[in-house]
C-alpha cells in the first residue's frame, strides 16, 4: 500500500519549515513566548511575527498577550485543531517510518 503524498495531505501553511518547526516547539511545550520562539528559531521579529499570523489565521495556533512586571508579553499556544492536525502529522510520519523499514535493503 503506497503512502499519501506528503503534500496532498498537509496544507502549505501548516507545512513550511518554520511554521513546522513552530508547531514542534508548541506541541513540545504548550505555551510559548514570542521571545522564546525567536530565540529557538533564530529569526527576525518581522519573520517570526509573519509566520505566527498564517499559523493563527488557519487557526492552529492562539495568542494571548499578559503583563509580566511592567512588559506585555505575548504566548502562543495550538487550538485543538492545530493539535490535532500535528498529531496527524506524526503518525503519517511514524508510517513513513515503519514502511521504510519494512523494504529489503
Amino acid at each position: 500500500m503506497k503512502s499519501p503524498e506528503l503534500y496532498i495531505q498537509f496544507d502549505n501553511i501548516f507545512f513550511e519549515k518554520t511554521r513546522l518547526s513552530i508547531m514542534t516547539i508548541l506541541y513540545k511545550e504548550d505555551l510559548v513566548s514570542f521571545n522564546r520562539l525567536k530565540k529557538i528559531i533564530g529569526s527576525t521579529d518581522g519573520a517570526i511575527y509573519t509566520h505566527l499570523q498564517k499559523l493563527n489565521e488557519a487557526n492552529y495556533i492562539t495568542r494571548k498577550k499578559e503583563i509580566i512586571g511592567s512588559k506585555l508579553q505575548t504566548f502562543y499556544s495550538m487550538t485543538k485543531e492545530g493539535r490535532s492536525l500535528f498529531s496527524r502529522y506524526l503518525s503519517f510520519m511514524e508510517k513513513i517510518i515503519m514502511q521504510s523499514g519494512n523494504k529489503e535493503r
